[in-house]
């Protein structure tokens, strides 16, 4: 954590717009827990698991939920969602983006890429043909950008990233290492033989505030383009095949795989491990937990979860066997249930 970025309680307080109750002149440099900050250190309590934590902290102060605020021993800034500001001042501290404006003498920018005001563009990077660099972009070492491509403003691509030809990434975008968006989606047909591929002559367009998590994919449209609405979050390692629709503010969680065509709405949460096959369409707002498969169309808001939870292996076992033996059972119950209504 940086340590030569240091802020007043009192400053704080007003671009957060919390109340502060102590100091206004105390000077925090960076945020820790509850248990490890020292006295000049920022925390935030938002879990009463951790209710012992704030009652002995050594912080300089805690963003606090008014209910716990007369528990707090130190200086205290008071909000509804103390998580949510925790979030937002967290960026304050965070290290990067410092870095001046320019190109470094080995990246390959081609002639006819036009780059916005105070783009930095990093070792080794290749940007190809027609692409479009909004303003304050960052592109990290050895990222390769293809042709026709289209950042906004004040996005940031890390180390190793690539996107492919006609791939658009919306304002405050961020892209982290590893990622590839707009590989070829997987479509093939069958001559009776083999697989003859099909082009994928679609692109991939990422709205404002989009997050991609490291060695994610992102494939491209087969025909049309795959589309991530604003503000979705994606985690690591998550695989999104193409003509994929991902709606507004939508999270998707670590090792999710959504196979093509499938339509998922706003607000939605997938959790991690997640299987989505092809072509079905979740509604807004709907959580599936993790590991669970989704062979059907959601059409109502909720909760969905399928698979079985975790037991002890020997009773797992036990009741596989019972799993197997359900339509037998079922089968046998119908027959009963026959039986005692003729008689």
């Amino acid at each position: 954590m940086p340590k030569n970025k240091t802020y007043t309680l009192g400053n704080l307080a007003n671009k957060l717009s919390l109340s502060l109750e102590g100091d206004p002149d105390a000077v925090v440099s960076g945020i820790a827990t509850l248990a490890s900050a020292d006295a000049s250190q920022l925390s935030f309590y938002h879990n009463s698991k951790f209710f012992y934590d704030l009652k002995n902290t050594t912080a300089c102060a805690v963003i606090v939920p008014p209910d716990a605020a007369s528990q707090c021993p130190v200086n205290k800034l008071i909000t509804d969602n103390p998580y949510l500001a925790y979030a937002r001042v967290s960026h304050w501290f965070a290290a990067g983006g410092d870095e001046a404006p320019g190109i470094h003498a080995t990246a390959v920018v081609h002639e006819s890429v036009t780059l916005g005001n105070g783009v930095r563009i990093g070792a080794n990077v290749v940007i190809g043909e027609g692409t479009i660099l909004g303003d304050e972009c960052t592109i990290g070492p050895n990222s390769q950008i293809g042709p026709n491509c289209r950042l906004g403003n004040g996005t940031v691509i890390h180390a190793n990233v690539t996107l492919y030809a006609d791939v658009t990434v919306g304002q405050q975008g961020v892209i982290h290492a590893g990622s590839v968006i707009g590989s070829d989606g997987f479509g093939y047909a069958r001559d009776g033989e083999k697989s003859v591929k099909i082009a994928q002559l679609g692109g991939v367009r990422l709205g404002d505030d989009v997050e991609v998590g490291a060695c994610s994919t992102i494939d491209r449209g087969a025909l049309e383009d795959t589309i991530i609405g604003d503000g979705v979050k994606i985690d690591n390692q998550v695989q999104i095949a193409h003509n994929v629709k991902v709606g507004e503010h939508t999270v998707i969680c670590g090792c999710s795989a959504i196979a093509g065509s499938s339509t998922i709405g706003k607000n939605c949460i997938i959790a991690g491990a997640v299987g989505i096959i092809n072509h079905v369409t979740i509604a807004d707002g709907v959580t599936v937990t993790a590991m669970s498969l989704v062979n059907k169309s959601i059409t109502t808001k909720g909760v969905y979860s399928s698979g079985t939870g975790l037991s002890e292996a020997a009773l797992w076992k036990k009741n596989i066997v019972h799993f197997r033996q359900l339509d037998d059972l079922a089968g046998r119950l119908k027959a009963l249930e026959k039986h005692l209504k003729d008689s």
